[in-house]
């Protein structure tokens, strides 16, 4: 029986996917096999020692301490697309909503007083003061092709946008994905100096922190529009209001509340509603389900944030699953150790990922007769074996 505590509310599509005998969930909970979280901040949470992995129905995991849980030998997953579609549309509007003057026409028009007659004379005077250009033939750069971004390329090609996309770490998967129409720019300056659109779909890093600020903006076309929808951090608001006053920047639209651009003309901010679909909820909690019920039943790990990509198909009676320390002799320690112990390894895979590293056995016999044994070698975290 596996113990699945939720901390958020998780959408019931999601947590349907729990076979019916064999699984628990639910936000009572006590020593969980995994969690199911969205936005809770689990920086003080306390962790269980049953705790083997938590998943974020969500791409951003900044609200879980993912060292702390690396430490322990606690996977820690995310949903990267499953709210892709979601943040698409809504970059779409944005677009349209830096150009056409949109909301701020739909805020005058509220304050319009008179007969209908009356009012009808005062939106032919006054619609002019919100007039702007089609998004059609306009060069628009995006700065990230990970699936939102190589959604949004596509979609902006369709509506007859000039598109320019920026990764030099792009999968091969998105490569693959993306349309034969964008035009790949080899530098974040190209995208500065030559688009009249500029949206950002990269994860907040050290390196990304504060990528549009003053020196960045100055490169860009004046009357430029910035759409930010992924992280607030990776813009300073500072020098966005700044290049707002000097009308350097047309319209900046985020999906982050900041007090450096509440209230300011030509700033259009939203209350992270990126991801506030219940199609995209829908799927961030299935795909979180599918890859929790993976790792526990069969050890495997997809979309992990801490550790390292592992995918074996079952053999043999056992399954011994190793978390531990990406040091020399370790993999020999932990093979001679299986063989020594009277275990015939059929299948093994051991990848790595930083300072961390993984390693799957399916061996003929009860694989718990080393699992003491193997967490006393050195650099080893954490022994499941799974029958």
């Amino acid at each position: 029986m596996y113990n699945i505590k939720t901390l958020n509310k998780i959408s019931p599509v999601g947590l349907e996917k729990f076979p019916a005998t064999g699984y628990n969930y639910g936000d009572e909970i006590t020593n969980p096999d995994a969690i199911m979280v969205r936005s809770a901040s689990m920086h003080e949470y306390e962790f269980e020692k049953s705790l083997k992995c938590i998943a974020r129905a969500g791409a951003g995991v900044n609200n879980i301490p993912l060292d702390k849980c690396a430490e322990q030998g606690i996977v820690v997953f995310n949903t990267p697309g499953a709210n892709a579609n979601a943040v698409k549309e809504l970059v779409i509007l944005a677009l349209l909503m830096s150009s056409r003057r949109i909301v701020s026409a739909i805020e005058w028009v509220k304050g319009l007083e008179g007969t209908d007659a009356e009012i009808t004379k005062q939106c032919e005077k006054g619609k002019s003061q919100f007039a702007g250009p089609e998004i059609k033939g306009k060069k628009l750069g995006v700065i990230g092709l990970g699936a939102i971004g190589v959604l949004v390329c596509n979609a902006a090609v369709e509506l007859g946008m000039k598109v320019y996309g920026y990764d030099p770490y792009v999968s091969v998967d998105n490569a693959w994905n993306l349309s034969q129409a964008v035009n790949h720019s080899n530098s974040l300056k190209e995208i500065y100096e030559n688009c009249d659109y500029i949206t950002i779909h990269v994860p907040a890093t050290p390196d990304t922190k504060g990528m549009i600020n003053s020196e960045s903006i100055a490169m860009m076309k004046n009357g430029v529009r910035i759409i930010n929808l992924a992280r607030g951090e990776l813009v300073n608001t500072a020098d966005v209001a700044q290049a707002l006053d000097a009308n350097k920047i047309g319209c900046y639209v985020a999906d982050f509340a900041n007090n450096d651009l509440l209230g300011k003309e030509n700033v259009i901010l939203l209350p992270h509603l990126g991801a506030s679909t219940p199609e995209s909820e829908d799927n961030c909690a299935s795909m979180a389900a599918e890859e929790l019920m993976d790792f526990l039943e069969n050890g495997n790990i997809k979309n992990s944030v801490n550790m390292p990509a592992a995918h074996m198909d079952r053999t043999g009676d056992t399954r011994i699953c190793v978390i531990h320390k990406n040091i020399k002799s370790i993999i020999s320690q932990i093979t001679t150790m299986v063989s020594d112990n009277g275990l015939n390894i059929e299948n093994m895979v051991n990848t790595s990922r930083g300072e961390y590293a993984y390693t799957m056995l399916d061996v003929d016999g009860n694989g718990n007769v080393v699992e003491q044994k193997l967490n006393e070698i050195e650099g080893v975290i954490r022994i499941r074996i799974i029958k």
